[in-house]
């Protein structure tokens, strides 16, 4: 008997000494520990027997892909470039035309032409002239020479004001007259033949919108000799006419890129 109560004494005292080690009631909940006076009533008392938290980190905006990436770019302006502008002049022409039997006569008349100039060396000319004269030997029939000419320009000189330009230009020229024939008479006839001509002008600018052209040209085409056969003979022809500048002139274009 003795034994057992010697055993059973002890397991009577431990619920009593594990009731001492913890006299909180079960029913009352843990206190929080109060944050000190100088961190925020918002963040959470800190032990100070367990390590502190770490620190959140901060969330950034997810970076877009390396090939769709963009930023500015800080581009140098561009460098004033070449336009195509085109300028037409109309004006008066005088040629000097070889007749047989009657040596040179003075036809006068009208010269248009249409030029495009790319601000370059060479550009191109689409030259259209016609003039006449009256009645050479009284019999009632006018000499003409029309002509269609086209080639390039060249420019020999460019400046502020004043402009020098060369040209070879080809096409074809019409020239009718009347011509002695072996009977002692007058026949009337023409020659439709290739023409070229060479020469140059000199362009004086009055404004931005318009100028003042001269230009002095050898044409060669072909009418009828004495005999009343054709040959070609090399004509004076001089223009003198008033340039329009179809849009804004080379010199004053500017483009250039602002940056992005």
């Amino acid at each position: 008997m003795r034994t057992v109560w010697k055993i059973a004494f002890p397991l009577l005292l431990w619920p009593v000494s594990v009731v001492a080690q913890n006299p909180t009631p079960p029913t009352q909940p843990t206190p929080l520990l109060q944050s000190p006076p100088t961190t925020n009533d918002s963040t959470p008392g800190l032990d100070t027997t367990t390590p502190p938290s770490p620190e959140p980190t901060p969330i950034r905006p997810a970076q877009p892909p390396a090939f769709i990436y963009l930023r500015p770019i800080k581009q140098p302006p561009i460098a004033p470039g070449q336009f195509t502008v085109f300028n037409l002049s109309a004006g008066y022409a005088v040629a000097n035309l070889a007749i047989p039997s009657s040596g040179r006569v003075a036809l006068r008349g009208m010269d248009v032409s249409l030029a495009a100039d790319s601000g370059r060396r060479i550009s191109a000319k689409l030259d259209l002239s016609y003039t006449r004269a009256p009645s050479v030997f009284n019999g009632g029939h006018h000499t003409g020479a029309f002509s269609y000419l086209f080639g390039p320009v060249f420019s020999v000189w460019n400046g502020k004001s004043l402009s020098t330009y060369a040209h070879v230009l080809a096409g074809g020229a019409k020239v009718t007259g009347t011509i002695p024939n072996a009977s002692g008479g007058l026949s009337v006839g023409y020659v439709h033949y290739p023409a070229w001509a060479f020469g140059g002008s000199a362009e004086y600018r009055l404004s931005p919108a318009f100028g003042f052209r001269v230009t002095i040209d050898c044409l060669h085409a072909h009418f009828f000799n004495s005999a009343g056969a054709t040959h070609g003979q090399n004509d004076i022809r001089v223009v003198n006419s008033i340039v329009y500048y179809l849009g804004e002139p080379i010199r004053g274009r500017h483009r250039q890129r602002l940056p992005l």
